[in-house]
């Protein structure tokens, strides 16, 4: 608990096997009520580890995406209660000792969304992160300030924490079941505006660590502008967007559908 508010890890799992333990133990157990990890068809042994370490686990038979894991992850810690949520990739790439940090800027009543951004504090590239991610990163970053107004350090980390008010209005159900969902969560919580939060956060690139390839990461980036782009059309008038209506599909709408 954070100041009264029931805390829930969620862990979007995808080969996992080798970092989980580490990012699982390095959590601030004495804060977080609950860690809840999808496993999305991995094929490893990240789903025998997770139950080891009792995690409450839950598997995607079929891979269904980076944002197809998300919402699963989303709509569980919703069902069992979750106050404040926080995102930790468990493959050791963040660093699972801010999550208390990250909350308790949430319960502080100031923020609704915190991101942990490998950009502030400068050691981006030090910690490993490739060139090329790093340039597209700042790229895209000030393109993103730019046209949504806002002044973020990145917008593409996938370390997160959110209120549960958040999640339970930003139409999800609307949003892709690929990488460029964290691309557009951002935007739609701008849109919808809720107040958005950074800290510093170390980051670490490894063999291990999950990262998308050249292809993807250019994919990924195409949908970032084209995301953004929806944001000005539907800023200016010209044209509505299901991820920014108030009427697309939530979370829960997507669970009584799938029942």
């Amino acid at each position: 608990m954070i100041l009264g508010r029931k805390l829930i890890v969620i862990m979007p799992a995808y080969n996992a096997e080798k970092t989980l333990r580490k990012t699982y133990e390095e959590l601030p157990h004495d804060y977080v009520d609950e860690v809840i990890l999808v496993d999305d068809a991995s094929r490893d042994e990240t789903t025998y580890v997770a139950r080891d370490l009792g995690i409450r686990t839950i598997i995607h038979p079929e891979n269904k995406g980076y944002g197809g894991n998300q919402k699963t992850c989303y709509r569980e810690a919703l069902r069992h209660g979750a106050d404040i949520v926080v995102m930790v990739h468990p493959d050791y790439q963040y660093s699972p000792r801010l999550v208390t940090a990250m909350a308790s800027m949430i319960a502080s009543g100031h923020y609704d969304v915190v991101l942990g951004s490998r950009i502030l504090g400068g050691a981006a590239l030090k910690g490993g992160m490739p060139l090329y991610k790093y340039v597209a990163n700042r790229f895209l970053t000030f393109v993103e300030n730019l046209a949504l107004g806002v002044k973020l350090s990145e917008y593409h980390t996938g370390f997160r924490a959110f209120t549960r008010e958040v999640l339970e209005t930003l139409p999800l159900g609307e949003n892709s079941d690929d990488f460029v969902f964290d691309s557009e969560m951002l935007v739609q919580a701008v849109y919808f505006g809720f107040r958005v939060g950074e800290l510093s956060c170390p980051t670490r690139y490894f063999e291990e660590a999950s990262s998308i390839n050249f292809r993807r990461s250019v994919k990924y980036g195409f949908g970032v502008v084209a995301t953004t782009m929806k944001y000005v059309l539907r800023r200016a008038g010209v044209k509505g967007f299901a991820i920014l209506s108030r009427e697309g599909r939530t979370l829960q709408a997507d669970e009584k559908k799938e029942r």
